[in-house]
């Protein structure tokens, strides 16, 4: 015998599934508020308002072509084959096996430390910091970072054993 229909067809029976007591109740469908944003494009033209990393990279390097000295330029590619350096130990470390690890541990700090002393005569002897540091010349700047590379390498070699 099939179950009887009821007159009213909002109202739900105990015998049906609650997938259609659901969509009954929810038949109607609710509009959420959609949140327009302003177009933040710009379609000028003027170079001086680079939108493109590309651009952005290539105007960043132009500048850097220009206004740095050579001195500086120097004192960074160096520093950049000290990041490489850093990283080549390292990841020699991670792949190889570090068995003397107190050898990684000594020349991966004599990397780091090397960076650091030359990271500061960079910032003692750029042009653009003479006004932090009216009182050190640049032979003093390099005098300090001989000194220093010394002594860092003194303790990196009797670290190894």
């Amino acid at each position: 015998m099939a179950p009887r229909r009821s007159a009213n067809p909002s109202s739900s029976t105990s015998s049906s599934t609650p997938s259609q007591s659901q969509s009954s109740i929810t038949s109607t469908p609710i509009s959420t508020p959609s949140k327009t944003r302003p177009s933040t494009s710009t379609t000028t033209t003027d170079p001086s308002s680079p939108t493109d990393a590309t651009q952005i990279l290539t105007n960043l390097w132009k500048k850097y072509q220009e206004t740095t000295t050579q001195r500086v330029k120097l004192l960074d590619a160096f520093m950049g084959f000290l990041v490489l350096l850093g990283a080549v130990q390292f990841v020699y470390c991670v792949v190889g096996g570090g068995y003397p690890f107190n050898a990684f541990l000594s020349g991966f700090s004599a990397t780091v430390g090397q960076f650091v002393l030359t990271a500061s005569l960079r910032i003692q002897t750029n042009p653009e910091n003479k006004s932090e540091f009216k009182k050190i010349s640049h032979e003093r700047a390099f005098a300090d970072f001989v000194f220093g590379s010394l002594l860092l390498h003194f303790f990196c070699v009797n670290f190894i054993n």
